[in-house]
């Protein structure tokens, strides 16, 4: 299985829904990086479960232990070993799914490649997975921080509620004031009662994380089989429930002619800057040095909690209903997710372009 992610930076993740814990191990960190416990903890909590009325109920402390790399809180250039334990399974809820599989899961073909699967919470393939990224993701935003590159995702679209405009122009501030992820109060709101609503019928919903990096420096990525683009939506796409990826005008750039879509150069007081971004800050696969944005869609959580139509492992039609404690919505708890898998990809390529000159 590739259980790795990166190329000079590097994490390798390991652990189950429904294992002792989930953990990792971060090879190629710099060293002499100061390590805030307490902003990789902050990281951890805007992922973990139970937050609000529209996440899961499963109560998890997602308290992280680090095993070796760090010293006197800097990093030393080592192997930076981690783990979360688990500490509130219900594996009972799922021993009606031993036989079946669930639609639009990871059993029928994760089994048939495996020949074994962990039934319980999906074992490999659930979402608890994302433990290890977001403890990668807060580090590797604590380098970047150095770089003064900032990284702020937030939830753009829930169903048919969206936001209409620009990311400039809202307040992204107020991310965090509300339990959505969603900059603008009004459309938080709207989303909110929509996902509740949702999550009482037993079903679930879909949506959109937008993106944000400023401060990317000029130069990150490669022109043919690297390009920065690519990488950033390798890194989504890896993400559980992702389902579509696009940055800059993304498919909104197809209404216009090339001489409208042009980001045309400009001398900003000596420095080469465009006065539109219609390209999110990548061009040729290489940043420009402008703000980069793209958007990741996010399917509905495949577990809902009514009666479906499955087939058993013998093939034999049947139904299921799901037990436990799930999410209705993805998206809340997917924004610091995207923002670790971003953080991951940028420090990686720009740890590989300093290897580009000498």
């Amino acid at each position: 299985m590739f259980n790795s992610f990166g190329n000079i930076l590097r994490l390798t993740s390991f652990g189950e829904s429904h294992g002792k814990g989930v953990g990792g191990v971060i090879d190629g960190f710099p060293a002499g990086i100061v390590i805030d416990m307490d902003f990789v903890q902050a990281e951890l909590d805007r992922r973990r479960p139970g937050q609000s009325r529209i996440t899961t109920a499963r109560k998890e402390g997602d308290k992280v232990e680090f095993l070796s790399g760090i010293f006197e809180g800097k990093s030393t250039g080592c192997p930076i070993g981690f783990i979360v334990w688990n500490q509130n399974q219900h594996s009972d809820d799922y021993n009606n799914l031993k036989e079946v599989y669930r639609p639009s899961h990871a059993d029928y073909t994760y089994k048939v490649k495996y020949g074994i699967r962990d039934h319980r919470g999906g074992g490999r393939s659930s979402a608890r997975e994302t433990i290890s990224r977001v403890v990668a993701g807060a580090l590797a935003k604590l380098a970047l921080k150095q770089l003064g590159i900032h990284i702020t995702a937030y939830t753009s679209q829930v169903g048919p509620i969206r936001l209409e405009e620009n990311y400039t122009a809202y307040n992204l501030d107020l991310i965090e004031t509300n339990p959505v992820r969603c900059p603008d109060p009004a459309k938080a709101k709207e989303m909110e009662e929509l996902i509740f609503k949702i999550k009482e019928e037993g079903d679930t919903i879909g949506g959109v994380v937008t993106c944000v990096v400023k401060g990317c420096p000029i130069g990150l990525g490669q022109p043919v089989f690297g390009k920065l683009h690519a990488a950033l939506g390798a890194a989504m796409l890896s993400i559980n429930a992702a389902k579509a990826f696009e940055y800059g005008d993304g498919f909104k750039g197809l209404k216009q002619k090339g001489s409208e879509q042009n980001d045309v150069f400009y001398n900003n007081n000596g420095r080469i800057e465009t006065r539109t971004n219609h390209s999110g800050g990548i061009q040729g696969g290489i940043s420009n040095g402008q703000d980069i944005y793209f958007r990741v869609a996010f399917k509905p959580v495949a577990t809902v909690l009514m009666e479906q139509h499955t087939v058993n492992i013998d093939g034999v039609d049947t139904t299921l209903k799901a037990r436990g404690r799930h999410d209705p919505c993805v998206l809340p708890r997917a924004v610091p997710i995207v923002e670790a898998m971003t953080a991951m990809t940028l420090l990686d390529y720009y740890l590989i372009d300093r290897t580009t000159q000498l």
